[in-house]
């Protein structure tokens, strides 16, 4: 059982696995039908046009960015444009060297392999993945002690791509061997809302325009997370309602789940008021602020923060974490620069 959890998922050309759920049907297949990032499809599409015309795989391709935002998607798409087959993986599950060997010697000409959270492969089988990716070969030590040797095997040339949430957690030399470095940025609201009703459209569920803007102005722009609200208003609209999605059954399934206009969930607010309300806006450590709202560092740092920060809520100094006057604001309370001016 341990072996067959490491080794990679192949998945036929365009398509993803069929036990993924229902996430799988709202994905897009095609650099045609994916929406947003437009900067990374225009280059993805001059990267991978250029292969097909030279009649080779292309170049290996490293995506990063903040969770949710269509990194696997991507790495299928490109399987999809390439006419390839793509094998899954990701970083934890490659224990040991044998679990890559056996991966890489089962790819054949111009497939993908994909590698999820790729910054967190161990050392050990970053190095045996240097020279597949230059040379397309595999070093492998047979042995031990005097005896050791070392034997190649030649591979078929494979096209890796890995997504991360953490480029800095990636060492240099994995970072230079990609070809095409590629960041996602969070989503536009006009973006947002095409998703919306793109993804409604495939569950078959009637929305109109307003509806659609309103999922999407609260899902932190992020399609993952619009998809998600998306289907949690359809179940509210089936039991409460007549299966459509109004704007006043969104407002109302929205409010329900505790997402408040600006995208804002309860952790996000008890984040900002025990900011603002325990330590006077700041500046706070993050170790400080974790104890305070019983949450982890890391659940704050890569869950809570990001959209607080590019939200204009959250300001990382030296010192620590800062309130800003948007989050005093859009908690109902007066920030600190204007409490003078009520008092007078």
């Amino acid at each position: 059982m341990h072996e067959d959890m490491n080794v990679a998922r192949p998945v036929a050309p365009g398509a993803l696995p069929e036990d993924a759920g229902l996430d799988v049907s709202l994905r897009p297949k095609s650099l045609a039908e994916f929406i947003g990032q437009p900067k990374v499809k225009e280059n993805l599409s001059i990267f991978l046009e250029a292969a097909k015309k030279r009649g080779e795989p292309c170049e290996h391709v490293l995506l990063y960015g903040p969770p949710g935002l269509g990194k696997t998607t991507l790495a299928h798409v490109v399987g999809h444009e390439m006419n390839a087959k793509v094998s899954v993986t990701s970083g934890p599950a490659l224990e040991r060297v044998g679990d890559l060997a056996a991966i890489l010697t089962n790819l054949e000409e111009g497939d993908i392999l994909f590698v999820d959270e790729i910054h967190r492969m161990n050392r050990t089988i970053e190095e045996v993945l240097y020279p597949a990716m230059e040379d397309y070969a595999l070093d492998i030590v047979i042995g031990k002690g005097p005896t050791a040797r070392t034997l190649r095997l030649d591979l078929k040339r494979f096209t890796l791509v890995g997504a991360t949430t953490k480029l800095s957690l990636l060492s240099a030399p994995l970072r230079d061997r990609f070809g095409s470095v590629y960041h996602l940025d969070f989503y536009g609201e006009d973006e947002m809302t095409a998703i919306v009703r793109r993804s409604a459209g495939l569950l078959d569920v009637p929305i109109d325009e307003t509806s659609a803007r309103l999922i999407a102005s609260r899902a932190r722009r992020t399609p993952r997370v619009a998809n998600r609200l998306l289907k949690r208003v359809r179940d509210y609209a089936q039991v409460r309602g007549d299966g459509t999605l109004g704007p006043v059954t969104v407002d109302a399934a929205l409010t329900g789940l505790e997402i408040d206009p600006r995208g804002l969930d309860d952790a996000d607010r008890r984040f900002l008021r025990a900011l603002i309300l325990k330590f006077q806006g700041g500046p706070v450590g993050l170790t400080t602020l974790a104890a305070a709202t019983s949450e982890e560092v890391e659940t704050l740092e890569e869950v809570i923060e990001p959209f607080l920060l590019q939200e204009g809520f959250l300001s990382r100094t030296p010192r620590g974490r800062v309130a800003t006057e948007a989050a005093y604001t859009h908690l109902g309370l007066v920030p600190p620069d204007r409490q003078g001016e009520l008092l007078s």
